[in-house]
C-alpha cells in the first residue's frame, strides 16, 4: 500500500459515509397514490388512496380493500379484506426503502417469503 492509497481512504470512507438515504416515511402514511409498470411490454397503472389503516386499490375498473398494520414508519402489513383465492389471502409486507420528493422505492413480497419485488409510487394527492 503506498501513501497515496493511505491518505485516500479516510477520504473515501468519509464521502461515503455522508452519502444518506431520506426517509420522509410519515409523508407517505396517508394520501392518495399511483403505481406504474409494465407487463409483458404493456404499461399498468394502480390507484389507491390509503390512510392510517385501510387502503383501497383500483386496478383495470376492480376496487379492493386491504387493512394496514403499520410496523414503524416505514414498513407496513398489507391483508386484503376480502380475499377471493388462497393467494390473496396472504398478508403481504411492504417496505418503503427511499423517498424523494412525492415519490418513495418500496419493496414488498409475501410475509415469510425470501421474495421480494421493488417499485416506485408517486404520491397524486393529500
Amino acid at each position: 500500500m503506498n501513501i497515496k492509497s493511505v491518505l485516500l481512504l479516510p477520504l473515501l470512507l468519509l464521502v461515503v459515509s455522508c452519502y444518506n438515504v431520506e426517509h420522509n416515511c410519515k409523508n407517505f402514511k396517508t394520501g392518495k397514490f399511483s403505481f406504474e409498470y409494465e407487463v409483458d411490454g404493456e404499461k399498468k397503472i394502480t390507484l389507491f388512496e390509503r390512510n392510517d389503516s385501510i387502503e383501497i386499490e383500483t386496478f383495470e375498473g376492480k376496487t379492493d380493500t386491504a387493512s394496514i398494520r403499520w410496523v414503524n414508519d416505514c414498513e407496513y402489513i398489507l391483508r386484503k379484506l376480502h380475499p377471493k383465492n388462497m393467494a390473496e389471502e396472504k398478508a403481504i409486507d411492504m417496505k418503503i426503502l427511499s423517498t424523494s420528493g412525492n415519490t418513495y422505492t418500496f419493496e414488498f413480497g409475501m410475509v415469510g417469503s425470501d421474495q421480494k419485488q421493488k417499485g416506485v409510487v408517486t404520491k397524486i394527492g393529500d
